[in-house]
């Protein structure tokens, strides 16, 4: 049973006590063993009364799809996901998870259990390609390999809006089904008697309902059936088999070139598929009676109807019988099993408006004695006149059409089954072969048959395939057996062949500090004479003497972020064989910080910086917003170079992405022709109120322009202040022209010269200072000697003024990143950062 979304609980002593097991899980209940599915989707699998967290196991490294657990039969099944497709997994007897194997190339998009109940798995897969339509693949008694036996099995939508398979097992036979195939734009109905390895068109009936001959010759008319199954369990469907009546099947079809919904008919056969009759010209619905041995049928609930017709002698006659005064539509019928109690329970309506109605019918009365001995005869099973079918001759014992004798409780079915002599028909292609034109199994092109496995050593000996297997269940012989089954053979002794090496879970990236499970699996080779060597490309590296040490994987912890080289070496004395994969270890990005100069010149190329914390080798990816540009510029480096061609006011952000964090920081910056900028320093009490983040600095920025503001009378717009992060406090302020000047340049520069002379000297006279809070004033200096020249395109510049400005900026920027990095976890080291206008004099700096 399955159940979702709920508490779990387990009970030892018939439910007096109850113990909580999990919380929130879906899970399937396997006698005193528990598969959970926990609300992360994860799989887990534990003994009931000893699921604590030390006792669960986790046989899947990462996630599972959660609706796709099918516990059934032998097996479970459960999709993973892995690298954008789906992977399949299936446990035959609750022993461990192995992947399913199908063709190389299926890339499912949907896979379906149909059913298991015969030792081996029948699946419904959706490959890359198609639509509407799935493959129908056969599994070997584990579930693992599976093999091709039909293509393009048409599907139909349910009432619900699932799709259902065409596909109909019949009862009562073995290996036996029929399927709908969509086939040149056209579906036709197929039978086969081997599960699958060969399929026939359905021989028409020779006659309708009137006698007349029908004229429909094989393969271009055959009979077709509509094989849904129906939604509502009282009712039959549109074909209908019964175990206890073997042979016999019942459906909806029509007689033509293709199957079609139009003009449709009742059909029966009574020799499991090798010939049909017509029964009705309109659809009913039909159930058996006394294990088969009469049948009943009453028309679609869509037409009302007061009666019932049955047949003992397999549809060949009909009696009418009434149930209902009044004509019912009916919504379904119930046949209550049992010898001793032969009753139908019919329920519907007289109308759409009118109450349910139940009627029973006790039919026993029909019967007139019980059955004897005189009263059966033999029918042998065969296949178009071929006695054997799935290996064996089967002969059974069914009643007398006509006999009108109840068949008992004591009834047989099978009388005798002989095993036949084994033929090529007995067995269908193995793993990795396919048959062609002339009825051969041959490679694939993708399988490669003379790979042996990895677990076969020297000595010992492996199970060497001809291409063919037994199909399941098939009990034949002797004859072709040992031709077609697989060759027990020495393993030979081989050089390495096929290394391949793959994380647990499929991915390239791991988190720092983190248990990182490499797999190393190999082709060809013998696996107990093979060293594996392991380089995790961090500088340490592991060694095996042999394949078997690695089933469990290698695992490994890295222990700073980056991008690591790791290599796998197979190596005997015949040779070896390498393989690299590249792992991305990658630790969350916890801080940005875009550093980029306040004022830069027009048409002059500057460069900018993003510092990131923990600092990341190679496994950051950064998205740069530069002026007005919509798309981002993408880099795997931090530093960018820009030029900006147009005056005033840019933003700049990025964007830095690392695992699964994304950070961003935005600056603006002024574009200008020229301009003038001065550094100042501060009384060392505003020091001991710095706590060093974006925000305090651009407040003691605005308090600072506006007490420079009251010295200057200079235009509040073309005033800018940046504060340096880091102590001790400095920065830097910046004299701006205007924008649209009507004046000439020259004049723009005397009007920065007279405005950079009055503001040095209120500096020098101590007379510029502001309160940072009551009782603390903090007075602004002049950091430099001489007064900073104009900075404009022009490459003269003052060395030394050059040399000042240099020298207070790196030495913000070291105490911002050794403050930065003192508060930093074991993973965090500083970038080394660097920014400057090419061909100036001048530094940029952050705010």
């Amino acid at each position: 049973s399955w159940i979702a979304t709920a508490n779990l609980y387990s009970s030892v002593d018939f439910g007096r006590k109850w113990q909580l097991i999990h919380e929130l899980t879906g899970f399937s209940l396997i006698p005193a063993f528990l598969c959970v599915l926990v609300a992360d989707v994860q799989y887990v699998t534990c003994r009931a009364q000893m699921c604590t967290e030390a006792n669960r196991n986790y046989p899947f490294h990462g996630y599972v799809d959660i609706s796709s657990l099918v516990v059934q039969d032998d097996y479970i099944f459960i999709q993973v996901p892995t690298s954008g497709r789906a992977t399949y997994y299936v446990s035959y007897k609750r022993d461990s998870f192995i992947q399913i194997k199908l063709p190389k190339y299926s890339l499912p998009k949907d896979l379906h259990i149909v059913s298991t109940d015969e030792k081996q798995v029948f699946a419904a897969v959706q490959e890359w390609n198609q639509n509407d339509t799935y493959n129908l693949y056969l599994s070997d008694t584990r579930g693992i390999y599976f093999t091709l036996a039909m293509e393009n099995v048409k599907t139909t939508r349910g009432i619900g809006g699932n799709q259902m398979l065409d596909l109909y097992e019949v009862a009562g036979i073995k290996g036996m089904l029929i399927a709908n195939k969509r086939q040149d734009n056209q579906v036709k109905t197929y039978i086969t008697y081997n599960k699958g390895r060969d399929w026939r068109l359905l021989q028409a009936p020779a006659a309708d309902l009137d006698g007349n001959d029908i004229h429909c010759i094989l393969p271009f008319c055959s009979l077709h059936l509509q094989l849904q199954m129906s939604e509502n369990p009282y009712l039959s469907g549109t074909i209908s088999t019964k175990s206890s009546a073997p042979g016999i099947i019942v459906a909806t079809g029509n007689i033509g070139a293709e199957l079609s919904y139009n003009n449709v008919g009742m059909f029966i056969s009574s020799d499991a598929g090798n010939s049909w009759r017509p029964i009705f010209e309109e659809e009913h619905n039909v159930w058996f009676l006394d294990k088969g041995g009469a049948l009943v049928a009453v028309k679609q609930p869509s037409v009302p109807t007061r009666h019932l017709w049955v047949s003992f002698d397999e549809g060949r006659q009909w009696t009418q019988h009434s149930f209902s005064s009044v004509p019912l539509f009916v919504d379904g019928v119930l046949v209550e099993a049992g010898a001793e109690n032969q009753i139908m329970t019919f329920f519907g309506h007289f109308s759409h408006r009118s109450e349910w109605q139940l009627i029973k019918i006790d039919y026993k009365s029909i019967f007139s004695r019980k059955c004897t001995e005189e009263d059966y005869q033999t029918w042998h099973l065969h296949n178009q006149g071929e006695p054997c079918v799935m290996g064996q001759k089967q002969i059974y014992m069914k009643r007398r059409p006509g006999n009108y004798c109840m068949l008992g409780r004591d009834y047989s079915r099978i009388l005798s089954a002989e095993s036949c002599i084994c033929r090529a028909h007995d067995f269908e292609c193995d793993y990795g072969y396919e048959r062609r034109g002339d009825g051969n199994c041959r490679p694939a092109f993708w399988f490669n048959p003379s790979t042996v496995s990895r677990s076969c050593s020297q000595g010992q000996n492996y199970l060497n395939s001809t291409g063919y297997r037994k199909v399941v269940l098939n009990n034949c012989t002797k004859g072709v057996k040992e031709m077609y089954t697989a060759r027990k053979q020495q393993c030979p002794n081989r050089p390495p062949k096929g290394l391949l090496l793959t994380t647990k879970d499929g991915k390239l990236t791991a988190n720092l500090g983190s248990n990182v499970t490499f797999l190393v699996h190999l082709d060809e080779g013998d696996s107990l004479r093979t060293n594996i060597q392991l380089d995790f490309g961090d500088g340490t590296a592991v060694s095996y003497s042999n394949l078997s040490w690695t089933e469990e994987g290698i695992k490994h912890v890295y222990k700073s972020a980056g991008i690591f080289r790791v290599t796998a070496l197979a190596e005997n004395t015949l040779g070896y064989d390498s393989t690299t994969l590249f792992l991305h270890v990658t630790c969350p990005v916890e801080h940005v910080q875009l550093l980029a100069p306040f004022v830069v010149i027009r048409n002059k190329e500057v460069n900018i910086t993003a510092v990131v914390l923990p600092s990341h080798s190679r496994t950051v990816t950064y998205f740069w917003w530069l002026g007005n540009n919509t798309e981002p510029v993408i880099t795997l480096d931090g530093s960018i170079s820009y030029t900006f061609t147009s005056e005033g006011m840019h933003t700049i952000t990025v964007q830095v992405a690392a695992a699964n964090s994304i950070l961003q920081d935005t600056k603006t910056i002024a574009v200008r022709e020229f301009f003038k900028s001065l550094l100042l320093s501060f009384s060392p009490n505003l020091d001991e109120f710095n706590p060093d983040i974006h925000e305090w600095r651009q407040d003691v920025g605005r308090v600072i322009k506006k007490a420079l503001l009251q010295v200057s009378g200079f235009p509040f717009s073309q005033l800018l202040v940046a504060v340096f992060p880091g102590v001790p406090t400095a920065a830097e302020l910046f004299l701006l022209p205007h924008k649209n000047q009507s004046e000439t340049k020259k004049k723009s520069e005397e009007e920065l010269e007279r405005a950079s002379d009055i503001i040095v000297s209120a500096l020098n006279q101590n007379l510029v200072e502001f309160e940072l809070k009551p009782g603390v004033r903090v007075i602004v200096y002049n950091t430099q000697l001489t007064l900073a020249p104009l900075v404009d395109s022009s490459p003269r510049h003052s060395s030394s003024a050059m040399l000042m400005l240099l020298s207070v900026v790196f030495l913000g920027l070291a105490v911002f990143l050794i403050y930065k990095f003192k508060r930093s976890g074991a993973c965090r080291t500083a970038e080394r950062i660097h920014y400057h206008h090419k061909n100036s004099p001048k530094r940029g700096l952050a705010q």
